[in-house]
């Protein structure tokens, strides 16, 4: 046997100890003239022939496997993200309380000078959302040439990892959707603004004379 060329494949299976032919010398060397194990059709819209012995099959089918796995994958990616998000609640919630815990004679002075409940809550309401959209911006200042260069470039996959079983290439190109983009800061905005919320409840509560002694309920 002669080896006339090397190539490299991203599937495992079809590169770990085999050895390809042409077709056509394969067939004279296995006495099986126009015969086939696998063909491959890139147009499936068209009429597939029928042939006895040998059945379709889809694309949805030969590749139920990896679509199972990146449901999965998914399911445990959206887990992740809910959990990242709860922290990311906690941690704003936890600012909130203690900036209205160190400004509790700042809220006793608005009271005082005719600022009702409603409009004390509504300003740290504010401020809290008005922090978010800060956040935003800075977080797009970097975010953005990151992600676009991550885009553009991909994130190389170790050589070590093909040894799992999996098909992946040298590289990959994450995809960033603008409905994805949009919808996450939409929903960290909104959350930002309940979270700063929810404290911000505790002023209500408060009387001008114990607020401006700094003393909280």
């Amino acid at each position: 046997m002669k080896v006339i060329g090397i190539f490299d494949t991203n599937v495992p299976s079809v590169d770990v100890g085999q050895v390809w032919v042409p077709l056509d010398r394969l067939q004279k060397m296995m006495d099986m003239q126009g015969e086939a194990t696998i063909i491959v059709r890139k147009n499936v819209k068209s009429a597939i022939p029928e042939v006895d012995g040998w059945k379709f099959q889809s694309s949805e089918v030969l590749l139920k496997s990896i679509t199972d796995m990146i449901k999965m994958k998914s399911v445990s990616g959206a887990v992740l993200y809910l959990i990242l998000l709860s922290l990311a609640m906690l941690a704003i919630f936890d600012t909130q309380v203690l900036s209205i815990f160190r400004r509790q004679k700042e809220i006793g002075t608005y009271i005082a000078l005719g600022m009702t409940r409603r409009q004390v809550v509504g300003l740290f309401t504010i401020e809290g959302s008005l922090n978010s959209i800060l956040a935003g911006i800075l977080a797009a200042i970097y975010g953005i040439p990151l992600l676009a260069y991550q885009a553009s470039h991909g994130m190389s996959i170790p050589g070590g990892s093909r040894s799992f079983g999996l098909a992946m290439a040298d590289k990959i190109f994450p995809a960033y959707s603008i409905g994805l983009v949009v919808t996450t800061v939409l929903l960290i905005m909104l959350t930002t603004t309940i979270v700063s919320y929810l404290p911000s409840r505790k002023i209500a509560k408060m009387k001008p004379t114990e607020a401006l002694r700094g003393k909280l309920q």
